[in-house]
């Protein structure tokens, strides 16, 4: 969920500089089925309409819908923002690699996001030990706060490369039509 605070912080920022929302419809994102694809899978996988799917399968397709969406990102790096989205969905996915197929989340940030581990459908879980712990989901948006939840480090690239995206394609002016 913070991402939406991304969108809402790139979106307020693009109308402040002069952007049109309506630059947004002229954002041309390549293969933009397999990023929703991708999308699907986790919403699927982390809420309870995956109650049904084998927890063994679950790693693997998480890895693989966070890959697709990566894939996606990189055959658009050229739009701005896109560079940072790639690198923060880059080390979220190393983090999930490196972890077994699952984002460890810190239990303080937990708390602090009035979450309970286990508790509901998550991509993150708890470990004693987890490696590569700066990558993890260890900071939080506290409970008082709409859609709070924990994020990582590359969840904050990612919402800095949406913001970007956001303000360039708000900024960005249409090409004239051709007098001819």
């Amino acid at each position: 969920m913070f991402i939406l605070y991304a969108l809402a912080i790139g979106l307020v920022l693009g109308v402040l500089v002069g952007g049109r929302v309506a630059g947004l419809a002229e954002l041309r994102i390549r293969w933009a089925w397999l990023a929703l694809a991708g999308l699907a899978v986790q919403l699927v996988l982390f809420t309870p309409l995956g109650t049904w799917i084998p927890a063994d399968a679950v790693p693997p397709a998480y890895v693989a819908s966070t890959a697709a969406v990566l894939a996606v990102v990189l055959r658009n790096v050229r739009i701005p923002g896109f560079a940072l989205i790639a690198l923060g969905a880059g080390l979220n996915l190393v983090a999930i690699l490196a972890n077994g197929g699952y984002m460890p989340a810190d239990p303080d940030a937990l708390a602090t996001a009035g979450l309970e581990p286990g508790s509901a459908a998550t991509n993150s879980i708890v470990t004693g030990d987890p490696v590569l712990y700066p990558l993890t989901d260890i900071f939080a948006l506290p409970s008082f706060v709409p859609f709070a939840n924990v994020f990582s480090v590359g969840d904050v690239i990612i919402g800095a490369g949406i913001v970007v995206a956001v303000v360039a394609a708000m900024r960005r002016r249409p090409e004239a039509a051709d007098p001819a």
